[in-house]
């Protein structure tokens, strides 16, 4: 077994984002700048958004942080959207989800310039995206392929299966998987809670990608021997031993996984690193006006 490790990939990845983005402030006398649109105060939504900033910083881009109340309105949401999409001076942001219940996140995403959109959400960058054409990829499945490109797998011909379907992960890495591309040329199935007997497909994947957001879901009996496992889940469980109360877990149960899987991802340390770079490269990608 051999861990596929996102901190060590990251860091390494964050260290050539550097370097292109210091030569492109050199070239164009500007940082590349991502503002991040913070609705509320939710503990994940901080931690995820301070994580943002602080590795913009890291890699010599400008970071910008807007707060709002969770009272604001949607037209009010909308009006700053506009800013943003005209503002010369920004070159991605983001609305970090989940919302407020009053603000419709679908109209909201649809909002963004997609020449902006480095969440990748919008639905012009995802129809490109299965095209097979320049686009915003989502986050953090483009941290899969990443990683899965800096490990030297092969995934051609692979049995894929995908556990979970929402849009900002299940959906698009089914998608990803499958096209003509390397990682890609999968075989691919989804799997999700109206599956029934999901351990029927999940046994015989080649490479098996967990994303349904329940901790511990994937037990050693749902791996075949030799699998690639990667484990998108980051599921906050209640802990007597940790200060803050509660520790991380995966939606693989990853001690008794781990012994069958060729490759496989930790929680912590796995793919929520790889999810921060590939919404750097997506940035830098907007800085330079590589996507149309």
């Amino acid at each position: 077994m051999q861990l596929l490790d996102g901190k060590l990939v990251s860091e390494k990845l964050k260290n050539d984002i550097a370097l292109e983005a210091a030569e492109f402030t050199k070239q164009s006398g500007r940082q590349p700048h991502l503002v991040a649109i913070l609705v509320g105060n939710d503990g994940a939504s901080e931690t995820y958004v301070a994580s943002k900033m602080k590795n913009c910083e890291k890699v010599g881009f400008k970071s910008s942080l807007v707060r709002y109340d969770t009272s604001i309105s949607e037209a009010e949401l909308l009006q700053k959207i506009d800013e943003l999409n005209k503002d010369e001076g920004v070159d991605g942001f983001i609305v970090q989800l989940p919302l407020p219940k009053h603000i419709n996140a679908e109209k909201v995403t649809e909002a963004i310039d997609h020449r902006k959109d480095v969440d990748g959400f919008h639905p012009i960058n995802l129809g490109r995206m299965q095209r097979n054409l320049p686009c915003f990829i989502p986050a953090t499945p483009y941290g899969i392929l990443l990683m899965l490109q800096e490990y030297g797998i092969d995934t051609t011909g692979k049995y894929c299966v995908v556990v979970g379907r929402s849009n900002i992960v299940g959906s698009p890495m089914s998608i990803l998987m499958a096209r003509n591309n390397n990682p890609g040329n999968c075989t691919v199935t989804i799997v999700h809670s109206k599956t029934p007997d999901i351990t029927e497909y999940t046994k015989k994947a080649d490479i098996l990608i967990a994303a349904i957001g329940k901790a511990d879901f994937v037990t050693a009996d749902m791996v075949k021997d030799g699998a690639i496992v990667i484990d998108v889940g980051i599921n906050r469980v209640e802990s007597s031993e940790t200060k803050s109360g509660f520790k991380l877990k995966g939606d693989v149960k990853f001690d008794e996984v781990a012994p069958k899987a060729s490759f496989i991802t930790p929680v912590p340390g796995g793919v929520g690193l790889m999810t921060i770079v590939s919404l750097l490269k997506n940035t830098l990608s907007a800085a330079k006006k590589e996507i149309y």
